[in-house]
């Protein structure tokens, strides 16, 4: 026969590790993707009015062609520029101003400091009663819109949200 003590300290120790085991099954279950990138609860959509907009599954110049077309825009076959950007970690007075953009039309680049995303620019063929070039710039992190402007090539241009026509 074996008879064997425990003392209360002993056993708060094994209650501190039960308990951390416990968190970490916890994290591991309701937190899937722990690989530093961002985890988003986002289903990718937007519903604007009537219309519902996807901003998932955009994985190459053709997805961000048909994004566009979801806001009645219509593009060159071919992007102009396709570029890989930093989102920075500080936003400076211009980048402040353009996240408003963003945030106007749903989205937010401040999630998505010092991320490494993909920037399409692609020409727009349909402006309407615009003379000069006009291009939509759409960034994308992990095959989902983060962010994006329709904006002239003019010095004296515009620049807004997708959705404005």
């Amino acid at each position: 026969m074996f008879v064997y003590s425990v003392r209360a300290g002993t056993l708060k120790f094994v209650g501190v590790i039960c308990v951390a085991l416990v968190a970490l099954i916890t994290l591991i279950a309701f937190v899937p993707n722990i690989d530093g990138a961002i985890i988003d609860t986002d289903v990718g959509t937007a519903t604007s009015g009537e219309q519902t907009v996807r901003y998932d599954k955009v994985k190459s110049a053709e997805d961000v062609a048909k994004f566009l077309a979801q806001f009645g825009w219509e593009t060159t076959a071919q992007p102009v520029e396709v570029k890989e950007v930093v989102i920075p970690s500080e936003f400076d007075r211009v980048f402040t101003s353009y996240n408003e953009i963003q945030k106007q039309q749903g989205l937010d680049l401040s999630k998505y400091r010092r991320k490494t995303a993909t920037r399409y620019t692609m020409e727009i063929t349909n402006y309407g009663e615009y003379d000069g070039r006009v291009y939509a710039n759409v960034i994308v992190y992990h095959n989902k819109v983060i962010g994006g402007d329709i904006c002239s090539a003019d010095m004296t241009g515009f620049m807004h949200g997708f959705d404005v026509k």
